[in-house]
Order: structure tokens, then C-alpha cells, then sequence
């Protein structure tokens, strides 16, 4: 009776065991949604597998501890700046993409700091399609890329969308036809606080880029070619850009960001 006893007690912790396991197989959530596997581009912890690179200064030098982790996000900060002049940096992730989903959130927070440009109050920018860091002159101000433009709202009675393009020495088409405006806006409303957003970017090679904001898409455009202002790469000008590093901006505006997140497509 004791030995029964035993083994009916053993085959229903044994059964029980397997339940727990298979339900939590069941409830666990995938890596970041939907069964895909995203890669966190940023690990709460530090800048690994990022380079900075600010005007005036050499291929890593983080000048005036530009950005920075803070409580689990990374920060773009001035509070080591007497001037910002015109120390336009950014922060490159260590390889480039061609076809993938880009999702992070951001928000702008404090003030921009002393000596930059009127229209780079609460503003910054995701370069997509960039030219490697390596390949950037040491006095250029940004890279040849597609910009997605973040801005946040100044004066209550003007809106100022964000989600846009700007086009650092590249062109794109809209409509089947050739952009060649430096600014493009999107469809978003404005955001005058510093709450957080989200920030999405479908890059389909050289065929297709949207620009989605907190779930709604703004814009969308195609065939990104390297040409007009800014563009440092003459010898490549009317070349299509089929992939390119991803870039966070740094342009006087302390900015936040956090959940910094790929997703590979075929």
C-alpha cells in the first residue's frame, strides 16, 4: 500500500512537473513579438558595439561625453559643453542592413544647449543607408544617409511634425518622382512634451522606406540615391543605396533613447 501510495504520488508530481513546463512554453512571450527574433542593437548597459563619431574629432572619441548610458537608456547630453559649435556627432551601430525593421523610442528632455542652431532646438535624427563611420572626413558635419528627422514642438501655435525625411547629400522618389528637397514633412502630429515615442523604419533594400509613430505610418518613399547637398562621396553620385549603417544624431538638443531593437527580414 506504501509502495502505491509512493509511486501514485511520484507519477502525479511527475505529471504536474510536465504541465508547469509545457504551459510556461505556452505563456512565454517570443523575443520581442509575434515569434520573430528582434536584436537588441542597445543593451541597457553600456555602448558596446557602437562608435561615435563628432565633428572635429577622430573616429571614436566620445568628445565631452556626449552620449552616455543613464538609468538604462542612451543618452545624448551637453552638460560637459561651454559651446556646442557646431559639434555635430553621431553614434553607429557596428554593421550595416539592407532589409529589416528598426523600432526604438526616443524623447527629447532639458535644454539645447549653448551656441546651437535655432532650428536644431529639439531636434535629432536616425540615419539610415549611412556611409560607414570610417569613411566620414573628420570636419563632416553628417553622413551621406537618409535621415529620419525627430522633432518635437517649441511653440504650442505651430505644429511641427516628426517622423520626417531629410536627405544629407542623397535624393529619394515619392509619387515616381525624383525628391530632391532636403526636408520632407510626415503626417504625425506634434508632441510638445518629453513623453516617450515610438519610432518604427521598414527599410526594404532601395525599394521601399516607411517612417511609422507610435503605430501609425507617416510617410513612405523609395530608390534612395546618393546626390545633392552634403553629399562628401562624389565619386559615387547617382549610385543607388541598397544598405547602410544605422546612426543616432546628435545635433544640441538633449535626447533620449531606449528599446533600440532589429528586425531582420528576407
Amino acid at each position: 500500500m506504501k509502495n502505491n501510495l509512493a509511486s501514485s504520488i511520484l507519477a502525479l508530481a511527475l505529471l504536474f512537473f510536465i504541465g508547469c513546463q509545457q504551459k510556461d512554453k505556452t505563456n512565454k512571450p517570443p523575443s520581442s513579438g509575434g515569434g520573430e527574433t528582434w536584436i537588441q542593437l542597445f543593451n541597457g548597459r553600456n555602448l558596446d558595439d557602437w562608435q561615435v563619431k563628432i565633428r572635429g574629432h577622430s573616429l571614436g572619441d566620445n568628445f565631452n561625453n556626449t552620449f552616455r548610458v543613464t538609468d538604462g537608456v542612451m543618452q545624448v547630453n551637453y552638460d560637459e559643453y561651454d559651446s556646442f559649435n557646431t559639434s555635430y556627432g553621431h553614434i553607429f551601430y557596428k554593421k550595416p542592413y539592407s532589409n529589416y525593421k528598426l523600432r526604438l523610442e526616443y524623447r527629447f528632455i532639458g535644454e539645447q544647449v549653448e551656441g546651437g542652431a535655432g532650428w536644431a532646438e529639439k531636434n535629432s535624427g536616425v540615419m539610415i543607408h549611412s556611409q560607414s563611420p570610417e569613411s566620414m572626413a573628420v570636419d563632416q558635419d553628417f553622413p551621406v544617409s537618409i535621415e529620419v528627422q525627430l522633432l518635437g514642438g517649441v511653440d504650442e501655435n505651430e505644429e511641427r511634425p516628426t517622423g520626417n525625411l531629410c536627405t544629407p547629400g542623397t535624393h529619394v522618389v515619392m509619387d515616381n518622382q525624383l525628391i530632391e528637397k532636403h526636408c520632407i514633412e510626415s503626417s504625425s502630429k506634434t508632441y510638445y512634451g518629453d513623453e516617450w515615442i515610438s519610432l518604427e523604419i521598414l527599410v526594404l533594400n532601395d525599394s521601399l522606406i516607411t517612417h511609422t509613430i507610435d503605430g501609425e505610418m507617416v510617410l513612405s518613399y523609395g530608390k534612395p540615391i546618393i546626390g545633392g547637398a552634403y553629399n562628401t562621396l562624389l565619386a559615387k553620385e547617382g549610385q543607388r543605396l541598397e544598405s547602410g549603417y544605422i546612426s543616432l544624431q546628435s545635433e544640441s538638443h538633449p535626447i533620449e533613447f531606449r528599446k533600440i531593437e532589429l528586425l531582420e527580414l528576407e
